[in-house]
């Protein structure tokens, strides 16, 4: 595995779990970077390391320390100097053990807070979960590029300043937030299953990480069903990955893919969830999206598609 592998695997998760123990966004975008810069100076002479995550979480909790004691030396009011120099004691004494917990779905609730304006709880975790550019948020949400900058500027000060916990929410917090963190999911699914950036039309790093939070969502969740109907619906569109490109990079449609190259075991897993959250009662846009994936993946031939049931849905 390269370098460039891991921070387009990985830095995703570096990203949220620095952003827990520094509670700034810009702080901790600016510590991945240098840690990434530190591995590229480091690892052609010493190896890569077995684990490189952790790696690479302490060096940008180190980096972070670092531009900490900087900005506290460097900074004249007497109330920030204070503010920095307890931060870089509390990041420097963080145990290396809860350093690597499941930080990607604290960042989701956390950015789906409430406090935050609706207009931007989607467009933040875009930017921090999936690494999108700002410009590439902007056109998707058919605003002004300064408008959108703008926007996740305050959204992060907010946070901060707010002291907006980094954790997922208590059960009976949970409802309020259910729909802005299942619709983050989907949309991050979507990035990688039809990537607007890049050189490739699918990034599969996404399209896990989306299903391993859609997995997390429903453990955490048992009893709601459009969770589950989420999870069924990233399943059984996944499970096409391999028949969907061409030897040359293009997309095959459905009608065209050869369905023996189908994930049938995932298939099977998301039959038996979309069919459980129907029978609970889920009638959302993810349970019909689902009921109508699991058509398509019932059918061994185009042609025995079932129409019929697709239009009713």
């Amino acid at each position: 595995m390269t370098i460039e592998q891991i921070y387009r695997e990985e830095s995703g998760r570096i990203l949220a779990t620095l952003i827990r123990l520094l509670g700034d966004f810009d702080l901790a975008e600016e510590a991945v970077q240098e840690a990434f810069a530190a591995a590229l100076a480091r690892w052609p002479q010493e190896g890569m390391p077995t684990n490189p995550r952790p790696w690479l979480v302490s060096a940008g909790r180190n980096k972070a320390v670092d531009l900490l004691r900087r900005k506290a030396r460097f900074e004249c009011k007497q109330e920030e100097l204070a503010r920095w120099t307890a931060l870089a004691k509390q990041v420097e004494e963080t145990p290396e053990d809860t350093m690597l917990n499941d930080d990607r779905l604290r960042l989701i609730f956390t950015c789906c807070h409430p406090a935050l304006a609706r207009e931007v709880q989607v467009p933040l975790t875009l930017r921090t979960l999936c690494g999108l550019s700002t410009e590439q948020i902007a056109r998707a949400f058919l605003v002004p590029l300064p408008t959108m900058a703008q926007r996740l500027v305050r959204a992060k000060q907010k946070i901060r300043d707010a002291g907006i916990p980094y954790r997922v929410p208590a059960d009976d917090e949970l409802a309020e937030r259910l729909e802005t963190v299942l619709l983050v999911v989907y949309l991050v699914f979507n990035e990688g299953y039809n990537a607007t950036s890049g050189d490739a039309w699918v990034r599969r790093e996404l399209c896990n990480e989306a299903i391993r939070l859609g997995r997390l969502l429903h453990a955490l969740m048992p009893a709601e069903p459009e969770a589950q109907a989420l999870l069924a619906l990233m399943l059984l569109h996944d499970s096409r990955r391999d028949a969907r490109m061409g030897a040359s990079g293009e997309i095959i449609l459905l009608e065209e893919q050869n369905r023996a190259h189908w994930h049938r075991d995932q298939i099977a897993e998301g039959l038996e969830l979309v069919e459980s959250a129907l029978a609970r009662g889920a009638r959302g846009p993810y349970a019909l999206q689902g009921a109508i994936a699991a058509l398509h993946a019932q059918a061994k031939r185009p042609q025995d598609t079932d129409w019929h049931q697709i239009s009713a849905l």
